[in-house]
């Protein structure tokens, strides 16, 4: 069973392309987040998490949610990370907790995908050409992860340094401290109600008031998924969005089926 979250599109399009691959269920954790369901998920198939990195980590609520979520039937878990070149310590932080519920990891699988991370100012999105390369090649790698899993084979991980643990884990709450508040965000007059921001937001900080969307709750991950799925483009943060191309995975496969895939 695949089981994934994603703001953007990216970490669904491997999911869902994996799961066409093995002939198995996927499956959406977004919903199961924000109502907190740790309820079981039972699969006779192998468990497949796949999830986005932030800031060299799991998001947080990933983490949370993989630590609580009771998993029954099959005891072997893989672990499927989309990035923007770096995945940091996030696949060590997987291992960690799936071992410490007494199930087997198998290691996990990385694909390189657009950088979207948009509410920055020093971060650089991706360009056109090299979101369609990206898509194009990380589709590429699916039938050979599909054989390692499909085969119970173990996925071959760099080494993790503790030098890349002892930088992350002190720095990147630090980062989203300063980095990842919900005051800069602001809607515009052309926002049409609706509430689509809402409903995707995993950590349940947008409210609707008068019809509008109210960003005054603590906890934004900057997940990405309010501002670049907004189907009016109306949603800002502070003046560093202002001109910025939005993004979603999906808008860029026609691309690049055409451009060979």
């Amino acid at each position: 069973m695949i089981l994934y979250f994603s703001a953007t599109g990216n970490t669904r399009l491997i999911a869902e392309a994996l799961a066409h691959e093995l002939n198995d269920e996927c499956v959406s954790l977004l919903q199961r987040i924000r109502e907190s369901d740790y309820s079981d998920i039972h699969s006779r198939n192998p468990f497949i998490f796949c999830a986005p990195v932030y800031i060299s980590e799991l998001p947080v609520f990933f983490s949370e949610y993989l630590q609580k979520v009771s998993l029954t039937g099959c005891g072997v878990v893989y672990g499927i990370l989309t990035n923007g070149g770096y995945s940091g310590i996030a696949g060590g932080q997987m291992k960690k907790i799936i071992e410490e519920k007494g199930l087997t990891f198998k290691g996990y699988a990385e694909f390189k995908l657009a950088s979207n991370h948009i509410t920055n100012k020093s971060h650089k999105p991706s360009g056109e050409d090299e979101i369609v390369h990206r898509i194009r090649t990380s589709l590429s790698g699916i039938p050979q992860t599909a054989v390692t899993i499909r085969n119970g084979g173990h996925f071959r991980n760099r080494h993790l340094f503790l030098l890349e643990y002892a930088v992350t884990v002190p720095v990147a709450p630090v980062l989203c401290y300063f980095n990842q508040g919900t005051a800069g965000f602001r809607v515009k007059e052309n926002c049409i109600s609706c509430g689509k921001c809402a409903g995707l937001c995993p950590m349940n900080v947008i409210r609707m008031e008068d019809h509008k969307p109210v960003w005054d709750i603590p906890g934004c991950a900057h997940c990405m998924s309010c501002i670049q799925n907004c189907p009016a483009a109306a949603i800002e943060y502070k003046d560093v969005t202002e001109g910025r191309k939005r993004y979603n995975a999906s808008a860029y496969i026609q691309k690049a089926a055409a451009n060979g895939l």
